[in-house]
């Protein structure tokens, strides 16, 4: 059986970073964003995390032939219509329950296409346990259906007022060189981060084992979070499986992830602080609006009173 961890999360919440925490650990192989591998990586042509576009990837290349008999054979416009069909978060009534034929149909589609991809990630990758960091909570209702592939989910979570920040900066995507992340105003990045949060609290409700993790404490104690985060797969930790993490901070190799932050591109040593500019950066009154609109979960993921 396959076993996967599926993060969620609001943008800018530190997916990217555990995701290669993750994939640092012997035994875990990380695939980064695979949402977004129909649209970027087949048709816009956009490169994994070592630099290479999917077709001449050595990780993914192999994994298209054993997928599909290659990535020439797969129609990516094809992925992304029916992708847009289900995998909406509009749709998550019914990603929860099918109630439409037609619906299950595209639904069947794209989870058998998932699977193919999942199962063949896992044997070229040779590994026990593939992360997928992908973050958007309709992925995760879709992934509750597939059948060959045992998924957790890791609910991750990070102080709202230090997400509304993040998305105020202009951040260049590596992979084009000349485009620009999205930006976002504070008050609408608080209003997507309640939404995400909102509906991942919900995918609990269905029964999914879900974790949730404050990316605070990944950053405070990385082993603990690591072990926490695998212990439902069954993965066997080996002494030294930490050796990684040094005090400079995590020493990581060269990634094959799909999309997602710049940061999947770096290699050597990452360091492990807490980004806190949000503090002196964010102006006062966009602060408060951030703290008013997101306060029931700052409450409740234990926020409230942090900047005292």
């Amino acid at each position: 059986m396959t076993r996967l961890i599926y993060i969620g999360g609001s943008g800018r919440s530190g997916s990217t970073l555990l995701e290669r925490l993750l994939g640092a650990v012997p035994g875990v192989a990380t695939l980064g964003e695979v949402v977004h591998l129909p649209q970027r990586s087949l048709i816009d042509g956009d490169t994994c995390g070592c630099g290479q576009p999917l077709t001449s990837c050595p990780f993914w290349g192999p994994v298209g032939e054993e997928a599909f008999g290659g990535w020439d054979r797969v129609d990516g416009r094809r992925w992304v219509e029916v992708q847009g069909r289900v995998d909406r978060n509009r749709h998550l009534p019914l990603l929860a329950v099918p109630a439409s034929a037609a619906f299950r149909r595209d639904l069947a589609e794209h989870v058998d296409r998932l699977e193919r991809l999942y199962r063949a990630a896992a044997t070229v990758s040779g590994a026990s346990v593939l992360v997928d960091s992908s973050k958007h909570a309709s992925t995760a209702f879709a992934l509750r259906h597939l059948r060959g592939v045992d998924v957790t989910f890791v609910h991750l979570v990070r102080d709202s007022r230090g997400v509304a920040y993040s998305w105020t900066k202009e951040v260049a995507r590596p992979e084009t060189q000349d485009e620009l992340m999205p930006t976002y105003s504070p008050a609408s990045a608080a209003g997507w981060w309640d939404a995400f949060n909102l509906m991942l609290t919900a995918l609990r409700a269905t029964g999914a084992p879900v974790d949730r993790l404050r990316y605070e404490d990944v950053l405070a104690d990385p082993a603990t979070a690591l072990r926490r985060i695998l212990a439902p797969t069954g993965l066997a930790l080996e002494p030294g499986w930490d050796s990684f993490l040094t005090p400079a901070g995590a020493e990581l190799g060269p990634s094959h992830s799909i999309a997602g932050n710049p940061m999947r591109f770096r290699t050597g040593i990452i360091p492990l602080r807490r980004d806190e500019a949000w503090r002196q950066a964010l102006p006062v009154a966009d602060r408060r609006v951030v703290t008013a609109l997101t306060s029931p979960f700052l409450a409740a993921y234990g926020y409230m009173g942090r900047d005292r």
